[in-house]
Order: structure tokens, then sequence, then C-alpha cells
């Protein structure tokens, strides 16, 4: 991994560097950024060329392409929420990867069930389409579930690169995040739907 420097923002322990927009200067504050910002925009035309994999099922239903903005996203904001938490803790010195793996895994089973629960019967309804229904929500609650994993890994091992993980983690986890999404629902709707 990449490590950031010139920063006057450094915890005491950790020694890990920490943007503070109220006192760096733009020039830092862009050479901080963008080193993720581009890491993300490669791994989002990954992310396009795993979603074109995908191109069968989707030429057989494209009711399949409606939801790929709502698996994405529910998976991308409960990781979001998760990897903000976490970063929180860990500038605060009171973190415990140990503790927030545990628990977020749990809250992702949870969350992915819920919300897979939800939508079930709302596709069924709207759509007619029971396969369609369980594609989604199959592929909800697998990609809800793993959210918080990915965020938590993709912060923790920019902590331990000496990085601050509220630069880096939340473009780097989002971009991970929704190519498993995407692998996730592909599989699932291939298996379904094909």
């Amino acid at each position: 991994m990449y490590r950031f420097t010139g920063t006057t923002r450094y915890m005491s322990k950790e020694k890990i560097q920490y943007a503070d927009d109220d006192h760096e200067p733009v020039a830092l504050l862009l050479r901080l950024r963008l080193p993720s910002l581009l890491i993300g925009l490669s791994l989002g035309l990954g992310l396009s060329f795993v979603t074109s994999r995908f191109e069968d099922v989707l030429n057989k239903n494209i009711q399949v392409a409606f939801f790929i903005p709502f698996v994405v996203y529910l998976a991308s904001a409960v990781g979001e929420q998760t990897q903000s938490i976490y970063a929180r803790d860990l500038k605060s010195g009171k973190a415990s990867f140990r503790k927030y793996l545990i628990k977020e895994s749990f809250l992702g089973l949870i969350l992915g069930l819920i919300f897979s629960l939800i939508i079930l019967p709302i596709i069924m309804i709207w759509f007619g389409s029971s396969k369609l229904a369980y594609t989604v929500c199959f592929a909800t609650f697998g990609a809800v579930a793993t959210a918080p994993l990915i965020a938590l890994l993709v912060t923790e091992l920019l902590q331990l690169e000496h990085t601050d993980p509220a630069v880096g983690a939340g473009p780097l986890a989002t971009v991970i995040q929704d190519t498993v999404s995407v692998v996730i629902y592909g599989f699932i709707a291939s298996a379904i739907l094909l």
C-alpha cells in the first residue's frame, strides 16, 4: 500500500497521519486524497468489466438491470456506516478490530435479512415474477452481509499501513464492495434466471 506524508496531525501512539481540512492547504489535501481515488478509478473500470460478464442474463431479462443500483447502493451504504464508525473509533484509540468484526458481521447478516425480506414481496407484486424477486432477495442478502466485512478489512489495512483510514477507506471499500455486490448479483441472477 501507499503511504501519505506531509501532514502535521499525528496520533501519538500509532503515528498515523490524518488529513485535516481545517489546517492543511488544498495542495496537501489533494495529494492525500488523489491516490485512493485513482485506485478507485481503476477498480471502477474493473467493475464495468465484471458487469459486462453477465451480459447473457441481462439480455434474457432486462429487469435484472433495474435492481443493480439498488443492490449496490444498499451494500455500499451499510459498508460506509461501518467504515465511518470504525475509522472514527480508530482515531480515538478505542477500537477493537476483533470486537468490530464480530458485531459488524452479525449486523451485516441481520441487515441483509431485513432488507431482503422487505424487497421480496415488493418485487413479487411489482413485477409478478417470483424468480426475479428471489434473485434480488438473495443478492441483497449476500451483498449487505459482506459489506461490513469489506469495510472493516480495508479500513484496518489502511490503519496498519499508517494511512488515514478516513481518506482512503471510503473510496477503496466502496469500489471493492460494488464489485463484490455485482458479482454476487450476477451469479445469483445467472443461476436462477438462465
